[in-house]
C-alpha cells in the first residue's frame, strides 16, 4: 500500500532535499548553491500565490513543482499560472504523486483567480506527454524559447 502524500509549500528546511530531488529532473545540471537557493526561495515567496510545492512521504521530499502566478493586464486583469520544474524522485514514480502535486498547483492557481495554467516540457517522450495529459493538461499551443549563451 502506498502511503499518503502530504503536499505543502517548501521551506528553507527542505532546500537540501529539494536540491537533491532536482538531480532526478536534470541529472547533468550543477546544483544551485545553498545560499542562492535560500535567497531564491525567499524571493519566490514574495509573489502572491507563487510557491515551490513539495510532496512528502515519511519526511522525505519525493515530488515537487513550482507554481508562479503572473499578474496580467488582459483577461480583465486575471493572472495566469506557470508551472515549472515538475519532478518525482525516480524511486517513487508511477504512484500518482506527480499528478497529485500538479492538481494541488492548479487548484492554488484557480484560488488566485488565474484564467489558465501553463507548463512546458522539453521532453518528447510519449510517456511524459501522456503523463501531462492524464493530469488534465492539453497540448494545444506552440512553445518557443531562447536560452542564454552564458
Amino acid at each position: 500500500m502506498t502511503p499518503a502524500l502530504q503536499i505543502r509549500e517548501a521551506s528553507t528546511g527542505d532546500l537540501s532535499s529539494l536540491l537533491a530531488l532536482y538531480a532526478h529532473l536534470n541529472p547533468s545540471d550543477l546544483p544551485c548553491p545553498m545560499d542562492d537557493a535560500a535567497k531564491h526561495l525567499f524571493q519566490l515567496g514574495r509573489y502572491q500565490g507563487s510557491a515551490i510545492l513539495v510532496g512528502i512521504i515519511d519526511e522525505i521530499v519525493v515530488a515537487s513543482c513550482t507554481l508562479i502566478v503572473i499578474p496580467n493586464l488582459t483577461r480583465a486583469g486575471r493572472p495566469y499560472g506557470l508551472i515549472e520544474n515538475v519532478v518525482t524522485h525516480s524511486e517513487w514514480r508511477n504512484r500518482g504523486f506527480g499528478k497529485a502535486i500538479l492538481k494541488e498547483a492548479t487548484e492554488r492557481a484557480w484560488a488566485e483567480h488565474c484564467y489558465k495554467v501553463m507548463l512546458m516540457t522539453g521532453s518528447r517522450s510519449a510517456s511524459t506527454l501522456a503523463f501531462y495529459e492524464k493530469a488534465g493538461f492539453e497540448q494545444s499551443k506552440t512553445g518557443f524559447q531562447i536560452r542564454s549563451e552564458k
